[in-house]
């Protein structure tokens, strides 16, 4: 995806382009503005139910197409503003749309993520072989369940809305387990994240009612180890 600006949790939401859906940028035929993207809701490569038991059918349904929705289509409003801002020269609305921006882009962004590193366990969903990922995790956390655990502590510790977030580092090579307080703050930098959950209510509610540590054990089940490492790889190649 070829974008003129970053909505992006730190750095590395950068990958939005690859892990979200966004038609190519196309000229605006007046200079002042610039390009601008067009950005869709990526489809899944799954059916609503396949996560199931562990997330329901309804829960995923209203999840994708309604919330990840509102974030693509309020990110695109955004950017639009911004690039009207640009061509009439008038910014005093530009706290308000950069606002816009980062929360919307970073929706998009994590929610793209949130869906590729999941699979229904028919698919190899939970299963964790040996690879490069497992022993860049053993060199940064000691082992698999001492980053599980600091992970899982993570994501059911975030106040209020938000996100947990494996990310890797790109100074050291370290991964590094932050939060995301809704989806922009406490950012990240110089990172590309490689595994998200979503611990927003509308994420697990309906099934889980407010036991947001019984959804987050549960979602171990359908982790896409494959798509994380293969992440991981080309994190390291781009880092």
């Amino acid at each position: 995806m070829k974008t003129t600006r970053r909505t992006f949790i730190g750095t590395g939401l950068a990958m939005a382009g690859t892990l979200g859906s966004s038609l190519p940028a196309f000229a605006d035929e007046n200079t002042k503005t610039g390009s601008l993207t067009k950005h869709e809701l990526p489809q899944l490569s799954y059916g609503y139910a396949e996560l199931e038991p562990f997330i329901d059918a309804t829960t995923m349904e209203l999840h994708h197409s309604k919330h990840h929705k509102a974030y693509v289509d309020g990110l695109n409003k955004a950017e639009a503003e911004l690039a009207k801002a640009r061509a009439n020269g008038d910014f005093s609305l530009i706290q308000h749309w950069s606002k816009q921006c980062a929360f919307h882009g970073g929706g998009h962004a994590l929610h793209s993520l949130f869906w590729k590193i999941m699979s229904p366990i028919a698919k190899g969903g939970g299963v964790f072989d040996s690879c490069p990922l497992s022993d860049a995790i053993t060199a940064s956390f000691g082992s698999f369940e001492s980053f599980k655990k600091q992970f899982t502590a993570a994501a059911i510790a975030v106040e209020g809305s938000g996100w947990a977030i494996l990310h890797y580092r790109k100074d050291d090579g370290a991964l590094i387990i932050l939060q995301a307080e809704n989806q922009h703050k406490l950012s990240a930098w110089n990172t590309i994240p490689l595994l998200a959950i979503d611990v927003w209510e509308h994420a697990y509610y309906l099934k889980y009612q407010n036991k947001r540590s019984d959804y987050v054990n549960a979602w171990w089940n359908i982790v896409n180890w494959k798509a994380v490492n293969e992440m991981y790889a080309k994190a390291k190649q781009a880092g």
